[in-house]
This record gives C-alpha cells, sequence and structure tokens, in this order.
C-alpha cells in the first residue's frame, strides 16, 4: 500500500532549523550515493540566504525530513526548475514522486524543468512516469594529474594573473556574461552569486586566474576549485580539483587562449598536490569535448535534465 506522504510548503527564506535540516539531509544524501542531489547554485542559496521567490517542498517522517524539492521560480529565459532528494533510508516509498506531483501542481501550465544529478535508472523512470521527457544532459568528465601536461602558449600580448578580491569583481561578471551569453544559468550570475563563492571555504585567489589584454582588460579567466578540501565538511572523498569556470571573451576565441588557460589551471592544481581533476561540459558541446578529450580528460558522469511540457 501506498503512503500518502504529506508535502509541506515554505517560500523564501527558511528558518535555520528548518534550513539545516535541508543541508543535513542534502550531505546524508551525498555520502551514501558519493554525489550531491542538488547543484551548488541551489545549496548555496540554502546556506546564504538566495533568492526570496524560491519555493521549498518537504516530506517530513515525524520529526526526521526525508524528502526536499528546491522549486526556483526565478528564471524568466529557461523557465522554473526544480531538483529532489530523497532521505536514503527512504526511498522507493513515494516520497519522490510525492514531491514531484506538487512541484507540477504549483507550475500549473507552465513548463518545469527538472535536474537528475547522475543519470540513474531511478531518476529516470519518475521523469517518465510524471511526463518529462530528457532534454540536455551535463557531462562530467575527468583526468589523472600524474599525466604529463602540455605547455601553456598564451596568445601574443596577454598576460594571466590572480584575480584581485574588492577589485576584479565587476569586469569578471562582464566577462562571464558575455562567454556564457547561451547559458543564462552561468552567464547571469550577479554579484551576489559571485560574492557567495568568494565567501565559500574552497575559494582560493590564487585559484582564479584572469587573463588581460595590453590595455588590461579582461579576456578570459579559469576558476579552479577543489572538493573535499579539509575545511570543507560538505564532500566525503578525497580532494579532486575542479575546471569550475573557464571563459574567454569573443574577441579572444580561436586564439589558443581558452587552452592555454586550461593547462595553466590544471598546473595550478597540479601543484596543491592533486591527483585529479574533473570538469563539466554540456554533452551537445562537441568542440568543447574534443578539446578536452586532446588534453586527457575522460567521460565520467552525466547529469540529466528533464522537461515537462504543458499537456504532457
Amino acid at each position: 500500500m501506498t503512503h500518502a506522504w504529506q508535502v509541506t510548503r515554505a517560500h523564501g527564506l527558511l528558518e535555520p532549523a528548518t534550513r539545516d535540516a535541508v543541508l543535513g539531509l542534502i550531505n546524508c544524501a551525498t555520502r551514501n550515493d558519493g554525489l550531491r542531489p542538488l547543484s551548488e547554485h541551489a545549496t548555496l542559496h540554502l546556506r546564504y540566504g538566495g533568492d526570496r521567490e524560491v519555493t521549498h517542498l518537504m516530506v517530513w517522517h515525524e520529526t526526521v525530513l526525508v524528502g526536499y524539492v528546491h522549486l526556483d521560480t526565478t528564471d524568466e529565459v529557461q523557465g522554473p526548475s526544480a531538483e529532489i532528494v530523497v532521505h536514503p533510508e527512504m526511498r522507493k516509498r513515494g516520497i519522490g514522486a510525492a514531491l514531484t506531483d506538487v512541484a507540477l501542481e504549483i507550475q500549473g501550465s507552465r513548463p518545469l524543468r527538472l535536474w537528475a544529478h547522475g543519470d540513474s535508472p531511478e531518476a529516470a523512470s519518475l521523469a517518465r512516469a510524471r511526463g518529462f521527457s530528457r532534454h540536455r544532459s551535463l557531462l562530467q568528465m575527468r583526468r589523472s594529474l600524474y599525466a604529463p601536461l602540455p605547455k601553456a602558449l598564451l596568445p601574443k600580448g596577454v598576460s594571466v594573473r590572480s584575480f584581485n578580491v574588492g577589485e576584479d569583481e565587476s569586469a569578471w561578471l562582464a566577462l562571464n556574461s558575455e562567454a556564457f551569453a547561451h547559458l543564462p544559468d552561468q552567464g547571469g550570475w550577479t554579484l551576489a552569486d559571485l560574492q557567495a563563492r568568494l565567501q565559500e571555504p574552497w575559494f582560493d585567489p590564487a585559484g582564479l586566474l584572469v587573463a588581460q589584454d595590453v590595455n588590461g582588460a579582461l579576456v578570459g579567466t579559469h576558476w579552479t576549485k577543489v572538493h573535499g578540501a579539509a575545511d570543507h565538511h560538505d564532500h566525503v572523498h578525497d580532494p579532486v580539483g575542479e575546471v569550475y569556470v573557464l571563459g574567454v571573451a569573443d574577441r579572444a576565441r580561436g586564439t589558443g587562449l581558452g587552452r592555454a588557460l586550461t593547462v595553466l589551471g590544471l598546473e595550478h592544481l597540479r601543484d596543491k598536490g592533486l591527483d585529479a581533476v574533473m570538469l563539466y561540459v554540456d554533452a551537445s558541446n562537441s568542440a568543447a569535448i574534443k578539446v578536452y578529450e586532446g588534453l586527457g580528460f575522460t567521460a565520467w558522469d552525466t547529469d540529466v535534465l528533464y522537461v515537462h511540457t504543458a499537456g504532457a
């Protein structure tokens, strides 16, 4: 017999106790599954406040939070998106289905995007049963840092330095917006989005590289990140580096700057004593995947975006 789970709703900023319960559930699922069930963007919003337009859907079993949906309705271009997590010991009991049904009810006739972190059969089954279709795949690639790295050949007139906190924010955001104009989730970052990341425990100014031309204008960036550092309680694995943000201005495309910045970032991570590095790239971006494969990266895992459209 299917349990009739009661789904509660909250809007905007969560009370500290509820926020901590959600973060605890996320960490529990991460330890069990080996990957995080919510994106960094959603997790940062939970931790630091974030958008007041977010809707939180929750299922409690007595006093324990066993299911959660982060429903973000702020993206006017791509539309609302949802991310879901269910306690590992409470899965296959209809909690995910109950949360998804309420999210669909809230959206009504509007399309709803549903992210599944990790291309699991369970997520695919839930999506199909609720009328979602597979829309986009985000590929995770990895590379050993023990393998040799090519030389970083910068274009003429371009130099690379570390990010200066308190000075480079506006110029970096303008570059990010230009480089990722086709990806609103990334290119739409605000100053608040950037500052939230600058205050994270993993942030290292030396690992945020910026390339500038002879006039001092930013033309590229490679922001590296370290997962699993000793001071980062959210991770439960050996440290691994990440090509976190790699962007090049339109006028610098085709010059080899992106490849050079990638290599310099990998050298930085290797110098920190790490033995592996990861990155995310859209599975349809064959040109970028070819570049990364040329640098020794291979496919590791996949995140999937499902979309539910009106009338589905």
